[in-house]
């Protein structure tokens, strides 16, 4: 992957061309390529499935996410823009992860060296509010890299959590967490969160962070509920 900024360039101004769909989406998947040369995934919203809780427009929640990624300092998300210039109208345009494939979190999740990026993504998905953090959403690229991906059903405001991740259930947050937190929290959320969700789901975020930190332990499930289908 090229640099950040020029990633984000790539992503935001590139002639973008259809190269197939990503079989077994829940909502129209595309991958693409970015003047030819590079890939990337495109989210159309009109592929997206009527949903009763989360209303149209998903793509702007994958755009959050790396957002909010982005302050929080943890480089997770992969650069994701928004665009309304795309082959099926308007969507999210994310980097494509040149990943092992065969590989998620449930293969990844006992290697020492992974744990400190799958502790991050177990407190970005509280924050976020993932209502669908399934194995496969964790990502390992050829460097050793963890990426998480999908993050379109985030950011309600009501708490819906699910995930896969509960091996760190009420461990300890880690200190570097934690003051990453108590900065976003210090300086604020970054503005264009202000366009991309509405006022209560911006507060929201910052009322799981501050629970977060004020709890200073990784949540636990005591429903045994929490958890997407399928896990994978």
């Amino acid at each position: 992957m090229p640099e950040l900024t020029a990633a984000l360039a790539l992503l935001e101004g590139a002639d973008v061309e259809l190269v197939g769909r990503v079989a077994d989406s829940s909502n129209a998947t595309f991958v693409v390529t970015l003047d030819g040369e590079h890939r990337a995934i495109y989210k159309p919203v009109r592929g997206e499935r009527p949903l009763w809780d989360f209303p149209p427009g998903l793509h702007r929640r994958e755009r959050a996410a790396h957002v909010l990624d982005r302050a929080l300092g943890w480089d997770l998300v992969p650069p994701t823009v928004v665009r309304d210039d795309l082959p099926l109208g308007p969507g999210s345009l994310q980097w494509f992860v040149d990943a092992d494939f065969r590989h998620h979190y449930f293969t990844l999740r006992d290697e020492p060296a992974h744990r400190r990026a799958f502790e991050r993504i177990c407190a970005f998905d509280v924050v976020v509010n993932n209502t669908d953090r399934k194995s496969g959403h964790c990502l390992v690229d050829d460097t050793g890299r963890i990426w998480a991906i999908d993050h379109g059903l985030t950011f309600h405001a009501e708490f819906k959590l699910r995930t896969v991740i509960w091996d760190f259930a009420d461990q300890p947050l880690p200190g570097d967490v934690t003051d990453d937190l108590c900065r976003l929290l210090d300086t604020g959320l970054p503005e264009e969160l202000g366009e991309l969700l509405d006022p209560i789901e911006r507060d929201a975020v910052r009322t799981r962070a501050r629970a977060l930190v004020t709890r200073g332990r990784f949540p636990v499930d005591t429903t045994g509920r929490r958890w997407p289908w399928p896990l994978v």
